[in-house]
């Protein structure tokens, strides 16, 4: 098929992209940076440099290409180290989320592109603990309102309902934790730094997806599944008391630091707090049973070995 990815260099798009093509389809690929072209025209693709919050010229970008299916994953969160202020850190990932999503409904309308995927968010949030045990699609955000992640959390809410309600067959992944190659390596220099700790118990249950098995998901639903919402996660959500510690072992850290939630709350913030103690973790079920895809690594305890000592 003809598919139209855009943010195609940012960390899943570089393993998306190969991907698509390597499954026989015909990849329009975008990117902001001119300098990127070269490395999706190697990959395979037909590049396009464009701003996806620049309407006429997504409309015109996918008019051109008319493809069937259009692939959103544009985001702008290279180089975060703090999420005391998320708002302020997600602030264009958050225009990105709505103005670039609404961008591409419009174009995917008039270009006549019967299905748009685009990129949600299972990673960890401050979820109220009511009803506990892992999200479902199912389940409501259920997030504990936070003044300073009002706007993000407002963000990941209208991709969830503007694609689906706003094209044809609309699709939304929502992706856990990435990590693996090019995605998170922050999180190793942190733990090496013993900048990360263990705040509170760490009890909070966080989600993982190994940016390659992220990839093959999405190939995935260019293909299969019905319109609506997907986990895609690993098959091991775990507390942070857990997980944390065992990268640092992988990454021949010391043991992270443990604070109590006071401290941390002055440290780091309250969105960081809540991530560590309050985050429930979610169900890959659905996609596993609808998009006919499965997690190469199941756990994130031998994905972090693969990634960093890979």
């Amino acid at each position: 098929m003809r598919v139209f990815v855009t943010g195609a260099t940012r960390a899943l798009g570089r393993h998306l992209v190969p991907g698509l093509v390597a499954a026989g389809h015909q990849v329009t690929a975008t990117t902001r940076t001119p300098s990127k072209v070269a490395q999706l025209r190697a990959a395979g693709a037909e590049p396009v440099i464009l701003d996806g919050l620049d309407r006429e010229a997504v409309i015109a970008a996918v008019r051109a290409a008319s493809p069937e299916v259009i692939v959103h994953q544009m985001t702008a969160l290279a180089g975060m180290r703090s999420l005391r202020n998320p708002d302020k850190a997600f602030a264009a990932t958050n225009e990105l989320r709505t103005r670039g999503t609404d961008n591409l409904l419009a174009a995917a309308a008039g270009a006549g592109a019967r299905r748009v995927i685009a990129q949600g968010y299972a990673g960890p949030g401050p979820d109220q603990r009511s009803g506990g045990g892992l999200k479902t699609e199912d389940d409501p955000p259920g997030w504990r309102p936070i003044r300073s992640a009002a706007q993000m959390q407002a963000a990941i809410s209208h991709v969830d309902t503007a694609v689906p309600a706003g094209a044809a067959e609309g699709i939304v992944l929502r992706y856990g934790s990435f990590y693996g190659p090019g995605a998170s390596d922050f999180l190793v220099e942190m733990l090496r730094k013993r900048q990360l700790p263990v705040i509170g118990g760490g009890t909070g249950v966080w989600s993982f997806i190994e940016i390659t098995d992220a990839a093959a998901a999405t190939v995935a639903a260019v293909g299969q599944g019905a319109p609506g919402v997907y986990n895609v996660v690993d098959d091991d959500p775990a507390p942070v008391a857990e997980w944390l510690p065992y990268l640092a072992q992988v990454a021949g850290a010391k043991p992270p630091l443990r604070v109590p939630a006071w401290l941390g709350r002055l440290l780091a913030g309250e969105f960081v707090v809540a991530q560590m103690i309050s985050a429930r973790g979610s169900s890959n079920e659905k996609a596993r049973n609808d998009l006919g895809w499965e997690p190469r690594y199941a756990s994130w305890r031998e994905g972090f070995r693969a990634w960093v000592r890979g």
